[in-house]
Protein backbone atom coordinates (compact mmCIF):
# COMPACT_ATOMS: atom_id res chain seq x y z
CA UNK A 1 0.00 0.00 0.00
CA UNK A 2 1.46 3.19 -1.09
CA UNK A 3 1.66 6.24 1.62
CA UNK A 4 -0.25 9.17 0.91
CA UNK A 5 2.20 12.10 0.33
CA UNK A 6 1.33 16.10 0.16
CA UNK A 7 1.45 17.16 -2.93
CA UNK A 8 3.57 20.18 -1.90
CA UNK A 9 5.54 21.96 0.83
CA UNK A 10 2.78 24.63 1.31
CA UNK A 11 0.29 21.41 2.07
CA UNK A 12 2.23 19.85 4.52
CA UNK A 13 2.69 23.02 6.36
CA UNK A 14 -1.06 24.29 6.13
CA UNK A 15 -1.61 20.43 7.70
CA UNK A 16 0.85 20.67 10.30
CA UNK A 17 -0.56 24.65 10.70
CA UNK A 18 -3.80 22.60 11.28
CA UNK A 19 -3.37 19.65 13.53
CA UNK A 20 -1.28 21.87 15.69
CA UNK A 21 -4.00 24.55 16.25
CA UNK A 22 -6.54 20.99 17.04
CA UNK A 23 -5.55 20.86 20.72
CA UNK A 24 -4.98 24.59 21.34
CA UNK A 25 -8.71 25.52 20.21
CA UNK A 26 -9.62 22.26 22.43
CA UNK A 27 -7.90 24.04 24.95
CA UNK A 28 -9.72 27.07 24.32
CA UNK A 29 -12.98 25.64 24.59
CA UNK A 30 -12.86 23.66 27.46
CA UNK A 31 -11.25 26.70 29.20
CA UNK A 32 -14.30 28.55 27.86
CA UNK A 33 -16.56 26.13 29.10
CA UNK A 34 -14.81 26.00 32.99
CA UNK A 35 -14.20 29.63 33.11
CA UNK A 36 -17.84 30.21 32.24
CA UNK A 37 -19.22 27.20 34.52
CA UNK A 38 -17.28 29.42 37.44
CA UNK A 39 -18.98 32.28 36.75
CA UNK A 40 -22.41 31.08 36.50
CA UNK A 41 -21.65 29.51 40.03
CA UNK A 42 -20.05 32.62 41.21
CA UNK A 43 -23.65 34.72 39.87
CA UNK A 44 -25.99 31.56 41.63
CA UNK A 45 -24.23 32.24 44.87
CA UNK A 46 -24.42 36.18 45.02
CA UNK A 47 -28.02 36.02 44.34
CA UNK A 48 -28.64 33.53 46.44
CA UNK A 49 -26.59 35.03 48.88
CA UNK A 50 -28.77 38.89 48.66
CA UNK A 51 -32.12 36.81 48.78
CA UNK A 52 -31.35 35.21 51.89
CA UNK A 53 -30.06 38.41 53.59
CA UNK A 54 -32.62 40.33 52.17
CA UNK A 55 -35.49 38.04 53.48
CA UNK A 56 -34.14 37.42 56.81
CA UNK A 57 -33.87 41.08 57.31
CA UNK A 58 -37.76 40.90 56.17
CA UNK A 59 -38.28 38.02 58.40
CA UNK A 60 -36.72 40.63 61.68
CA UNK A 61 -39.24 43.42 60.24
CA UNK A 62 -42.15 41.34 60.36
CA UNK A 63 -41.02 39.98 63.98
CA UNK A 64 -40.87 43.28 65.17
CA UNK A 65 -43.97 44.51 63.52
CA UNK A 66 -45.90 41.88 64.69
CA UNK A 67 -44.56 42.01 68.53
CA UNK A 68 -45.22 45.77 68.43
CA UNK A 69 -49.01 45.45 67.37
CA UNK A 70 -49.53 42.68 69.16
CA UNK A 71 -48.34 44.81 73.00
CA UNK A 72 -50.28 47.72 71.68
CA UNK A 73 -53.35 45.61 71.49
CA UNK A 74 -53.02 43.88 74.94
CA UNK A 75 -52.87 47.20 76.11
CA UNK A 76 -55.37 49.10 74.10
CA UNK A 77 -57.45 46.20 73.10
CA UNK A 78 -58.08 48.03 69.52
CA UNK A 79 -58.96 45.46 67.24
CA UNK A 80 -57.13 47.66 64.37
CA UNK A 81 -53.77 46.42 65.61
CA UNK A 82 -55.30 42.89 65.54
CA UNK A 83 -56.05 42.99 62.13
CA UNK A 84 -52.21 45.11 61.72
CA UNK A 85 -51.11 42.00 62.70
CA UNK A 86 -52.91 39.08 60.97
CA UNK A 87 -51.87 40.98 57.41
CA UNK A 88 -48.18 40.98 58.89
CA UNK A 89 -48.44 37.39 59.94
CA UNK A 90 -49.50 36.96 56.25
CA UNK A 91 -46.22 38.40 55.32
CA UNK A 92 -44.02 36.77 57.61
CA UNK A 93 -45.59 33.86 55.48
CA UNK A 94 -45.17 34.75 52.04
CA UNK A 95 -41.36 35.46 53.66
CA UNK A 96 -41.13 32.03 54.82
CA UNK A 97 -42.39 30.97 51.73
CA UNK A 98 -39.28 32.22 49.76
CA UNK A 99 -36.77 31.14 51.93
CA UNK A 100 -37.57 27.50 51.81
CA UNK A 101 -37.73 28.17 47.92
CA UNK A 102 -34.52 29.85 48.11
CA UNK A 103 -32.82 26.60 50.75
CA UNK A 104 -34.25 24.34 48.56
CA UNK A 105 -34.61 20.45 49.99
CA UNK A 106 -32.46 21.69 53.24
CA UNK A 107 -34.01 19.12 56.03
CA UNK A 108 -32.93 21.21 58.34
CA UNK A 109 -33.92 24.75 57.20
CA UNK A 110 -37.71 23.20 56.77
CA UNK A 111 -37.90 22.40 60.39
CA UNK A 112 -36.68 25.66 61.68
CA UNK A 113 -39.57 27.20 59.71
CA UNK A 114 -41.94 24.81 60.62
CA UNK A 115 -41.07 25.76 64.22
CA UNK A 116 -41.33 29.71 63.02
CA UNK A 117 -45.16 28.52 61.73
CA UNK A 118 -45.99 26.53 64.64
CA UNK A 119 -45.29 29.76 67.10
CA UNK A 120 -46.91 32.14 64.97
CA UNK A 121 -50.10 30.03 64.77
CA UNK A 122 -49.63 29.55 68.95
CA UNK A 123 -49.30 33.40 68.93
CA UNK A 124 -52.22 34.39 66.93
CA UNK A 125 -54.58 31.93 68.85
CA UNK A 126 -53.29 32.87 71.91
CA UNK A 127 -54.06 36.80 70.34
CA UNK A 128 -57.48 36.09 69.44
CA UNK A 129 -58.69 34.46 72.09
CA UNK A 130 -60.70 37.37 73.63
CA UNK A 131 -61.63 38.08 77.26
CA UNK A 132 -58.42 36.15 78.22
CA UNK A 133 -55.85 38.54 80.18
CA UNK A 134 -54.49 36.83 82.81
CA UNK A 135 -50.89 37.26 83.46
CA UNK A 136 -50.28 33.38 82.54
CA UNK A 137 -52.04 34.04 79.23
CA UNK A 138 -49.67 37.09 78.54
CA UNK A 139 -46.58 35.20 79.71
CA UNK A 140 -47.30 32.62 77.63
CA UNK A 141 -47.65 35.44 74.80
CA UNK A 142 -43.73 36.60 75.48
CA UNK A 143 -42.86 33.29 75.81
CA UNK A 144 -43.73 32.59 72.10
CA UNK A 145 -42.23 35.97 70.54
CA UNK A 146 -39.10 35.00 72.41
CA UNK A 147 -39.34 31.16 70.90
CA UNK A 148 -40.57 33.35 67.01
CA UNK A 149 -37.52 35.57 67.75
CA UNK A 150 -35.35 32.22 68.24
CA UNK A 151 -36.75 30.58 64.91
CA UNK A 152 -35.87 33.64 63.17
CA UNK A 153 -32.46 33.85 64.57
CA UNK A 154 -31.92 30.27 63.56
CA UNK A 155 -32.94 30.68 60.35
CA UNK A 156 -30.84 33.86 59.75
CA UNK A 157 -28.25 31.62 61.18
CA UNK A 158 -28.45 28.67 58.39
CA UNK A 159 -28.88 30.83 55.57
CA UNK A 160 -25.36 32.54 56.60
CA UNK A 161 -24.07 29.02 56.74
CA UNK A 162 -26.04 27.99 53.68
CA UNK A 163 -23.60 30.83 51.87
CA UNK A 164 -20.99 29.80 53.41
CA UNK A 165 -20.87 26.39 52.16
CA UNK A 166 -21.48 27.87 48.40
CA UNK A 167 -18.92 29.96 48.99
CA UNK A 168 -16.36 27.35 49.95
CA UNK A 169 -18.04 25.25 47.33
CA UNK A 170 -16.99 27.83 44.62
CA UNK A 171 -13.52 28.14 45.91
CA UNK A 172 -12.75 24.55 46.06
CA UNK A 173 -14.17 24.56 42.36
CA UNK A 174 -12.04 27.28 41.03
CA UNK A 175 -9.47 24.84 42.92
CA UNK A 176 -10.03 21.93 40.69
CA UNK A 177 -10.30 24.04 37.46
CA UNK A 178 -7.04 25.86 37.83
CA UNK A 179 -5.11 22.58 38.39
CA UNK A 180 -7.17 21.13 35.85
CA UNK A 181 -6.49 24.22 33.41
CA UNK A 182 -2.90 24.08 34.62
CA UNK A 183 -2.56 19.83 33.85
CA UNK A 184 -4.68 20.67 30.30
CA UNK A 185 -2.25 23.65 29.25
CA UNK A 186 0.79 21.39 30.03
CA UNK A 187 -0.81 18.35 28.17
CA UNK A 188 -1.53 21.02 25.34
CA UNK A 189 2.04 22.60 25.32
CA UNK A 190 3.87 18.85 25.22
CA UNK A 191 0.99 17.83 22.21
CA UNK A 192 1.97 20.91 20.63
CA UNK A 193 5.29 20.60 20.57
CA UNK A 194 5.29 16.48 19.35
CA UNK A 195 3.26 17.78 16.82
CA UNK A 196 5.81 20.86 15.76
CA UNK A 197 8.83 17.93 16.19
CA UNK A 198 7.10 15.60 13.81
CA UNK A 199 6.30 17.99 11.30
CA UNK A 200 9.34 20.30 11.44
CA UNK A 201 10.99 16.28 10.99
CA UNK A 202 8.70 16.37 8.01
CA UNK A 203 9.37 19.73 6.36
CA UNK A 204 13.49 19.43 7.67
CA UNK A 205 14.34 15.80 6.38
CA UNK A 206 13.72 16.38 2.32
CA UNK A 207 15.20 19.88 2.70
CA UNK A 208 18.30 18.58 4.24
CA UNK A 209 18.29 15.60 2.08
CA UNK A 210 18.31 18.44 -1.40
CA UNK A 211 21.00 20.35 0.69
CA UNK A 212 23.37 17.01 1.57
CA UNK A 213 22.21 16.50 -2.55
CA UNK A 214 23.67 19.72 -3.44
CA UNK A 215 26.38 19.92 -1.64
CA UNK A 216 27.82 16.09 -2.53
CA UNK A 217 27.41 17.92 -6.43
CA UNK A 218 29.43 20.89 -5.53
CA UNK A 219 32.24 18.49 -4.26
CA UNK A 220 31.95 16.19 -6.93
CA UNK A 221 30.99 13.40 -5.28
CA UNK A 222 28.63 11.36 -7.61
CA UNK A 223 28.80 8.05 -6.28
CA UNK A 224 25.37 8.43 -3.87
CA UNK A 225 22.47 8.42 -5.62
CA UNK A 226 20.58 11.49 -4.40
CA UNK A 227 16.79 10.13 -2.66
CA UNK A 228 14.49 12.59 -0.90
CA UNK A 229 11.32 11.40 0.34
CA UNK A 230 8.63 14.39 1.11
CA UNK A 231 6.03 16.43 -0.59
CA UNK A 232 5.28 15.18 -3.98
CA UNK A 233 6.97 18.84 -5.16
CA UNK A 234 10.35 18.18 -3.00
CA UNK A 235 10.63 14.68 -4.44
CA UNK A 236 10.60 16.10 -7.74
CA UNK A 237 13.25 18.41 -7.26
CA UNK A 238 15.21 15.24 -5.59
CA UNK A 239 14.39 13.32 -9.33
CA UNK A 240 15.90 16.27 -10.88
CA UNK A 241 18.75 16.30 -8.58
CA UNK A 242 19.31 12.74 -9.44
CA UNK A 243 19.23 13.44 -13.34
CA UNK A 244 21.73 15.91 -12.94
CA UNK A 245 24.06 13.36 -10.97
CA UNK A 246 23.42 10.74 -13.65
CA UNK A 247 24.70 13.76 -16.29
CA UNK A 248 27.58 14.36 -14.16
CA UNK A 249 28.49 10.95 -13.68
CA UNK A 250 28.21 10.62 -17.55
CA UNK A 251 30.32 13.66 -18.37
CA UNK A 252 32.73 12.49 -15.51
CA UNK A 253 33.29 9.35 -17.56
CA UNK A 254 33.72 11.01 -20.39
CA UNK A 255 36.56 13.37 -19.51
CA UNK A 256 38.58 10.36 -18.12
CA UNK A 257 37.66 8.44 -21.11
CA UNK A 258 39.73 11.01 -22.94
CA UNK A 259 41.86 11.56 -20.73
CA UNK A 260 43.30 7.97 -20.22
CA UNK A 261 42.98 8.17 -24.64
CA UNK A 262 45.07 11.20 -24.46
CA UNK A 263 47.58 10.21 -22.00
CA UNK A 264 48.17 6.87 -23.68
CA UNK A 265 48.70 8.51 -26.99
CA UNK A 266 51.20 10.58 -25.50
CA UNK A 267 52.98 7.72 -23.69
CA UNK A 268 53.91 6.35 -27.26
CA UNK A 269 55.96 9.55 -28.30
CA UNK A 270 57.37 10.01 -25.15
CA UNK A 271 58.89 6.61 -24.99
CA UNK A 272 60.65 6.95 -28.06
CA UNK A 273 61.69 10.38 -27.00
CA UNK A 274 63.24 9.25 -23.89
CA UNK A 275 64.93 6.62 -25.01
CA UNK A 276 66.11 8.56 -28.06
CA UNK A 277 67.50 11.31 -25.70
CA UNK A 278 69.74 7.60 -23.48
CA UNK A 279 70.88 6.79 -26.41
CA UNK A 280 72.32 9.75 -27.27
CA UNK A 281 73.45 9.86 -23.68
CA UNK A 282 74.78 6.76 -23.37
CA UNK A 283 76.95 7.88 -26.49
CA UNK A 284 75.26 4.93 -29.32
CA UNK A 285 75.05 7.34 -31.88
CA UNK A 286 78.90 9.29 -31.17
CA UNK A 287 80.43 11.42 -28.69
CA UNK A 288 78.47 14.24 -27.88
CA UNK A 289 80.23 17.76 -26.78
CA UNK A 290 79.56 19.38 -23.79
CA UNK A 291 76.92 21.89 -25.12
CA UNK A 292 75.12 19.15 -26.82
CA UNK A 293 75.69 16.73 -23.69
CA UNK A 294 73.63 19.87 -21.86
CA UNK A 295 71.23 19.94 -24.41
CA UNK A 296 70.19 16.43 -24.04
CA UNK A 297 70.00 16.42 -20.09
CA UNK A 298 67.53 19.16 -20.68
CA UNK A 299 65.95 16.95 -22.85
CA UNK A 300 65.85 13.72 -20.74
CA UNK A 301 65.12 15.61 -17.80
CA UNK A 302 61.56 17.43 -19.31
CA UNK A 303 60.90 14.00 -20.85
CA UNK A 304 60.93 12.27 -17.04
CA UNK A 305 59.03 15.22 -15.90
CA UNK A 306 56.66 14.96 -18.54
CA UNK A 307 56.16 11.37 -18.20
CA UNK A 308 55.62 11.62 -14.30
CA UNK A 309 52.69 14.76 -15.43
CA UNK A 310 50.89 11.58 -17.64
CA UNK A 311 51.32 9.22 -14.99
CA UNK A 312 49.42 11.69 -13.01
CA UNK A 313 46.74 11.85 -15.71
CA UNK A 314 46.34 8.21 -16.09
CA UNK A 315 45.86 7.58 -12.25
CA UNK A 316 44.18 10.73 -11.40
CA UNK A 317 41.61 9.29 -14.34
CA UNK A 318 41.83 5.87 -13.08
CA UNK A 319 40.78 6.92 -9.76
CA UNK A 320 38.19 8.95 -10.70
CA UNK A 321 36.47 5.68 -12.05
CA UNK A 322 37.05 3.67 -9.50
CA UNK A 323 38.33 1.47 -11.85
CA UNK A 324 41.75 1.18 -9.09
CA UNK A 325 41.34 0.12 -4.96
CA UNK A 326 43.71 0.29 -2.16
CA UNK A 327 46.38 -2.54 -2.30
CA UNK A 328 47.14 -2.30 1.38
CA UNK A 329 50.80 -3.94 2.29
CA UNK A 330 53.08 -3.69 5.08
CA UNK A 331 56.53 -1.59 4.53
CA UNK A 332 58.88 0.92 6.15
CA UNK A 333 58.57 4.46 5.36
CA UNK A 334 62.21 5.59 4.80
CA UNK A 335 63.05 3.04 2.07
CA UNK A 336 59.79 4.98 0.35
CA UNK A 337 61.17 8.37 1.30
CA UNK A 338 64.07 7.28 -0.33
CA UNK A 339 62.69 5.97 -3.28
CA UNK A 340 60.92 9.14 -3.66
CA UNK A 341 64.32 11.39 -3.47
CA UNK A 342 66.22 9.15 -5.67
CA UNK A 343 63.13 9.92 -8.70
CA UNK A 344 63.92 13.56 -8.52
CA UNK A 345 67.74 13.50 -7.89
CA UNK A 346 68.68 15.15 -11.30
CA UNK A 347 66.23 18.30 -11.00
CA UNK A 348 67.39 18.70 -7.01
CA UNK A 349 71.20 18.72 -8.28
CA UNK A 350 70.53 20.40 -11.52
CA UNK A 351 68.81 23.58 -8.79
CA UNK A 352 70.77 23.17 -6.25
CA UNK A 353 67.99 22.24 -3.91
CA UNK A 354 69.03 21.13 -0.13
CA UNK A 355 67.36 18.49 1.58
CA UNK A 356 66.27 18.39 5.52
CA UNK A 357 65.33 14.70 6.65
CA UNK A 358 63.53 14.06 9.49
CA UNK A 359 61.96 11.04 9.07
CA UNK A 360 61.14 8.43 11.90
CA UNK A 361 61.23 4.48 10.56
CA UNK A 362 57.94 4.16 10.67
CA UNK A 363 55.87 0.50 10.01
CA UNK A 364 53.12 1.59 7.45
CA UNK A 365 50.33 -0.62 6.60
CA UNK A 366 48.81 0.93 3.29
CA UNK A 367 48.90 0.89 -0.67
CA UNK A 368 52.32 1.63 -0.97
CA UNK A 369 52.53 2.56 -4.74
CA UNK A 370 49.43 5.59 -3.78
CA UNK A 371 51.77 6.65 -0.89
CA UNK A 372 54.59 7.01 -3.43
CA UNK A 373 52.82 8.92 -5.60
CA UNK A 374 51.62 11.25 -2.66
CA UNK A 375 55.40 12.17 -1.76
CA UNK A 376 56.13 12.51 -5.81
CA UNK A 377 53.64 14.70 -6.18
CA UNK A 378 53.87 16.80 -3.01
CA UNK A 379 57.90 16.75 -3.97
CA UNK A 380 57.27 17.94 -7.95
CA UNK A 381 55.07 20.96 -6.05
CA UNK A 382 58.11 22.13 -3.88
CA UNK A 383 60.42 21.46 -6.68
CA UNK A 384 58.56 23.80 -9.19
CA UNK A 385 58.08 26.58 -6.41
CA UNK A 386 61.34 26.28 -5.24
CA UNK A 387 63.64 29.05 -6.20
CA UNK A 388 67.52 27.64 -7.08
CA UNK A 389 69.52 26.77 -3.72
CA UNK A 390 66.66 26.64 -1.91
CA UNK A 391 65.41 24.07 0.90
CA UNK A 392 63.26 21.40 0.96
CA UNK A 393 62.25 20.05 4.25
CA UNK A 394 60.81 16.69 4.82
CA UNK A 395 59.84 15.85 8.32
CA UNK A 396 57.65 12.17 9.39
CA UNK A 397 56.58 10.92 13.00
CA UNK A 398 54.36 8.41 14.30
CA UNK A 399 51.65 10.58 17.04
CA UNK A 400 48.89 8.79 18.36
CA UNK A 401 48.85 5.82 15.88
CA UNK A 402 49.12 8.42 12.91
CA UNK A 403 51.63 8.98 10.87
CA UNK A 404 52.36 12.78 10.58
CA UNK A 405 54.13 13.88 7.33
CA UNK A 406 54.86 17.50 6.61
CA UNK A 407 56.24 18.34 3.60
CA UNK A 408 57.64 22.13 3.24
CA UNK A 409 59.97 24.90 0.92
CA UNK A 410 60.99 27.90 0.70
CA UNK A 411 58.95 29.46 -2.24
CA UNK A 412 56.91 32.00 -2.18
CA UNK A 413 53.98 29.95 -0.52
CA UNK A 414 50.46 29.58 -1.01
CA UNK A 415 48.28 32.89 -0.78
CA UNK A 416 45.11 32.42 1.40
CA UNK A 417 42.73 33.49 -1.96
CA UNK A 418 43.83 30.66 -3.60
CA UNK A 419 44.09 27.58 -0.92
CA UNK A 420 40.50 26.91 -1.37
CA UNK A 421 41.51 25.41 -5.03
CA UNK A 422 44.61 23.99 -4.92
CA UNK A 423 43.52 20.50 -4.50
CA UNK A 424 40.77 20.96 -7.63
CA UNK A 425 41.74 18.97 -10.28
CA UNK A 426 43.77 21.24 -13.81
CA UNK A 427 43.84 24.29 -10.90
CA UNK A 428 47.44 25.84 -11.80
CA UNK A 429 48.39 28.56 -9.29
CA UNK A 430 49.63 32.06 -9.88
CA UNK A 431 53.00 31.83 -7.96
CA UNK A 432 56.12 31.85 -10.59
CA UNK A 433 56.84 28.64 -11.42
CA UNK A 434 60.89 27.53 -10.70
CA UNK A 435 61.01 25.07 -12.64
CA UNK A 436 60.84 24.58 -17.05
CA UNK A 437 57.46 23.03 -17.01
CA UNK A 438 54.46 24.01 -16.16
CA UNK A 439 52.16 21.45 -14.79
CA UNK A 440 48.94 20.31 -15.36
CA UNK A 441 47.03 21.17 -11.64
CA UNK A 442 46.14 17.40 -11.00
CA UNK A 443 49.16 16.50 -9.21
CA UNK A 444 47.69 18.26 -6.09
CA UNK A 445 43.97 16.98 -6.72
CA UNK A 446 45.69 13.27 -6.94
CA UNK A 447 47.47 13.73 -3.15
CA UNK A 448 44.01 14.79 -1.95
CA UNK A 449 42.39 11.79 -3.48
CA UNK A 450 44.64 9.25 -1.84
CA UNK A 451 44.83 11.06 1.08
CA UNK A 452 41.12 10.92 1.83
CA UNK A 453 41.24 7.24 0.34
CA UNK A 454 43.45 6.40 3.69
CA UNK A 455 41.17 7.77 5.84
CA UNK A 456 43.54 10.51 5.87
CA UNK A 457 43.40 14.51 5.86
CA UNK A 458 46.06 17.01 4.23
CA UNK A 459 46.25 20.36 5.53
CA UNK A 460 48.15 23.95 4.57
CA UNK A 461 50.02 25.04 7.67
CA UNK A 462 50.74 28.89 8.07
CA UNK A 463 54.01 30.24 9.97
CA UNK A 464 56.88 27.45 10.53
CA UNK A 465 58.11 27.83 7.09
CA UNK A 466 58.84 30.36 4.40
CA UNK A 467 56.93 29.06 1.83
CA UNK A 468 54.17 26.38 1.51
CA UNK A 469 53.87 23.68 4.31
CA UNK A 470 52.02 20.54 3.51
CA UNK A 471 51.16 18.38 6.27
CA UNK A 472 49.59 15.00 5.77
CA UNK A 473 47.94 13.00 8.73
CA UNK A 474 47.46 9.47 7.50
CA UNK A 475 46.41 6.29 9.96
CA UNK A 476 48.54 3.67 10.74
CA UNK A 477 46.15 0.75 12.06
CA UNK A 478 44.81 -1.53 9.02
CA UNK A 479 41.40 -1.54 10.07
CA UNK A 480 41.15 2.41 9.79
CA UNK A 481 41.47 2.68 6.24
CA UNK A 482 39.38 1.98 3.85
CA UNK A 483 39.96 -0.59 0.92
CA UNK A 484 38.40 1.20 -2.57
Amino acid sequence: MRLWHPRSLTDLMLIGFALVAVPLLFAVIVSATKVRGLANESAALVRTGVQSTHLSQQLYQHINTMERNARLFQVLKDDSYLNVYDATRQRLAETSKDIQSVAGTDSLMTRRLSELHASDDLLAQLLHAKGNTDSGHNALINEQFTRLSESVNAISSLSSKQIEHGLSHLQSSTAETQNYLLWQAAGVIVITAILVGIFTLLIMRPIHQIDQAINQLGQGTFAKPVMVRGPTDLRKLGHQLEWLRNRLVDLAQERNRFLRHMSHELKTPLANIREGTELMVEGVVGELTSGQREVVEILRDNSIKLQHLIENLLSFSAWQSRHSGLELSRFRLRPLVKSALETHQLALLAQRIHLELMVDDIELHADRAKLKLILDNLLSNALKYTPRGGIIFIRATNKQKQLIMDIADTGPGISKAERAAVFDAFYSGRAPVSGHLKGTGIGLSVVLEFVQAHNGTIEIIDGEFKGAHFRVRLPLAPDEVAVA
